[in-house]
């Protein structure tokens, strides 16, 4: 799913991000942040926030080096 499809979904759903937030765990700025691109989720509380979004699946993706 994209920022703009969660965006949507919520705004189908009645929700805010906010609220979302306060639910589970985290703050609003650090949710907005991952929405917008300013934390790219690739680990830490970050890539939970997007993998509970639906931004990004849960396995990590391991490149052979």
């Amino acid at each position: 799913m994209t920022p703009a499809q969660v965006k949507a979904r919520f705004r189908r759903e009645g929700r805010t991000f906010t609220a979302w937030a306060d639910e589970n765990g985290y703050t609003r700025n650090a949710v907005y942040r991952v929405l917008n691109g300013f934390d790219k989720g690739n680990y830490g509380r970050a890539h939970e926030i997007a993998v509970k979004l639906g931004l990004k699946s849960p396995e990590h993706e391991h490149i052979a080096a």
